[in-house]
C-alpha cells in the first residue's frame, strides 16, 4: 500500500524521526537529513493529506501523576452483530484508552488505565457489566510494561 502513496526513501526517514522525537524543529530535522526545514515541512504537510500522519503526541508517565492500574479485558459479545453499538458505549468510559475488534475467544480486547483498584474496580462492574450486548468479561491486569516500541514504518535499508 506504500508504494501507492508514493513514499520515497527520505518521506520514511522522516517519519521514522518525528515518532521518536515529534519535538523536533523541521530545520533541526533538515540538516540531519541534509535537505531544508522547508522540504520536511512539504512532506509532513503531504502525509497529513494522505492520512499518514494525524496530529502529534506527548508521551506522559502515567505512573508519575498516580495511575498505578493498567489491565486488558476480553469482552464476548452476546452476538457480533452488536460489536457497533458496544463500542459507541465503550467510547464514553474515559479509563478505556485502546479498543481492539478481534478475532479468538473474545470479540472486543480492551485496554484500561485506572489509578487505583478501586477505579477499576468500578469500570469492570458498574460501568462495563451495564452495556447492553455485553456476554461477559475476562480481565488481565498487568503487573509490568516490559518495553513499548514504535513500529519501523520502513526496512532498514531505507533508513540507512
Amino acid at each position: 500500500m506504500a508504494s501507492k502513496l508514493n513514499l520515497d526513501k527520505l518521506d520514511y526517514r522522516i517519519l521514522s524521526e518525528m515518532m521518536e522525537n515529534a519535538e523536533v524543529s523541521y530545520a533541526d530535522l533538515g540538516k540531519k537529513l541534509f535537505v531544508s526545514g522547508g522540504t520536511i515541512h512539504v512532506r509532513i504537510k503531504k502525509m497529513q493529506e494522505l492520512g499518514i500522519v494525524n496530529g502529534t503526541r506527548l508521551n506522559v508517565d502515567l505512573k508519575a501523576l498516580g495511575y498505578d492500574i493498567t489491565a486488558f479485558v476480553g469482552i464476548y459479545l452476546e452476538k457480533s452483530s452488536m460489536y457497533d453499538v458496544v463500542a459507541k458505549e465503550l467510547h464514553k468510559i474515559p479509563e478505556i484508552v485502546r479498543l481492539n475488534y478481534t478475532t479468538g475467544n473474545y470479540s472486543m480486547f480492551i485496554e484500561v488505565v485506572c489509578k487505583d483498584i478501586n477505579q477499576l474496580r468500578f469500570v469492570l462492574h458498574d460501568a462495563l457489566q451495564k452495556i447492553k450486548g455485553i456476554e461477559r468479561t475476562e480481565t488481565f491486569i498487568s503487573l509490568e510494561e516490559s518495553f513499548n516500541r514504535k513500529v519501523q514504518v520502513a526496512p532498514a535499508a531505507a533508513l540507512s
